[in-house]
């Protein structure tokens, strides 16, 4: 394969992750406890949530309590 070739099919490729949004990355650090609370809820669903997508739910679960 060619570079020309390699450089065309790479540019095709699907992207992986989230799509992009209007959104602000941020970094949040968790005590382990907390860390561990989080991981055992993601657990109980199905398909499991990454860490952020459950961080996000929990979120909006929140907000729609406290509107």
């Amino acid at each position: 394969m060619s570079v020309k070739d390699y450089s065309m099919s790479e540019s095709k490729k699907k992207k992986m992750g989230r799509p992009r949004v209007d959104s602000t990355p941020i970094t949040v650090r968790l005590a382990p406890d907390q860390l561990d609370w989080l991981d055992e809820q993601r657990t109980k669903l199905d398909p499991e949530p990454s860490r952020p997508e459950m961080i996000r739910r929990l979120m909006e679960e929140w907000k729609g309590r406290h509107q």
